[in-house]
């Protein structure tokens, strides 16, 4: 079971293909085998990468609460980088790991090709507190009552019911692999990353100087993360943005062969230099 050491703690990965790296970042529900999709599909014209973060087995999960942080998360990937050699690569993200991949390439743009944005913006619009006691309130049910205690409502919120709608198997599969992370991982992630992480709508001026290409996808059912899209469409000068019509948060998982598309379609764009920042006289019409 291949192992990196990133900042002192053991990552599991999966590296299959070869050519220009790829490494695709889990959301909070999912690890390193959310991407499967992706990795089967995208392995024979690139090296492709996934892993499971911290508090997510295989890879080490820290009993110190302290050990997470989303500055930590984006630390980790950069040690995995490293780890394996790899100087620079297209960053792929979901929800969770749509942050660390905005962050990512915010903080280390040299190392970027590209980033793709995926299911993100939660709790970057609306009430913030109430997106705080909502966390906190999962954090500790997850403690008291492990993982089965929260797993019908959570893979079956507003923002999911449609992967079971669109695929009962590919859902149960999902459902399965949720229930099988560690509740104390899951809880200080929780608490250390989606509570403590800034929304995107206070990097706004960061966003602006980045030059990094971009692509945004989200669901349009997936309305928690509506604003915070947009408002990274207005504000990263070479980003795009492709809405799912008919799809919820796990867009990777709901529909794998449209997202791989669109995917494969913009980093072929970006590696051949036909990825350019949109006229700053244009006015955008979101």
């Amino acid at each position: 079971m291949p192992k990196a050491n990133s900042n002192g703690i053991q990552l599991h990965y999966e590296d299959t293909g070869s050519g220009i790296p790829i490494v695709f970042v889990h959301e909070f529900a999912g690890d390193y085998r959310s991407w499967e999709h992706q990795l089967r599909a995208l392995s024979s014209r690139y090296r492709c990468i996934s892993y499971s973060a911290r508090g997510y087995h295989p890879s080490d999960v820290p009993e110190d609460p302290a050990a997470y942080g989303q500055d930590i998360q984006v630390d980790d990937l950069r040690g995995l980088l490293d780890a394996l050699g790899i100087d620079k690569a297209h960053i792929c993200g979901l929800s969770m790991g749509s942050y660390t991949t905005l962050l990512f390439g915010l903080k280390y743009p040299e190392r970027t090709r590209s980033l793709t944005i995926a299911g993100s913006g939660y709790g970057s619009g609306g009430n913030r507190e109430e997106f705080h006691a909502s966390v906190q309130a999962m954090s500790e049910k997850m403690l008291q009552s492990g993982m089965a205690a929260i797993a019908e409502n959570y893979t079956l919120s507003p923002q999911r019911v449609q992967l079971q709608n669109k695929s009962p198997r590919a859902w149960e599969e999902f459902r399965r692999q949720f229930d099988e992370h560690s509740a104390m991982g899951s809880a200080y992630t929780l608490r250390g990353v989606q509570m403590k992480r800034p929304s995107v709508t206070e990097l706004g001026d960061q966003m602006a100087k980045m030059t990094v290409p971009a692509l945004i996808l989200l669901g349009d059912e997936d309305d928690p993360g509506m604003e915070g899209s947009i408002f990274m469409k207005r504000h990263i000068p070479r980003a795009g943005f492709e809405v799912f019509a008919r799809s919820g948060h796990a867009i990777n998982l709901e529909e794998p062969e449209r997202f791989n598309r669109a995917l494969l379609d913009f980093i072929t764009a970006v590696d051949a230099g036909r990825w350019e920042a949109r006229d700053p006289r244009a006015k955008i019409g979101l």
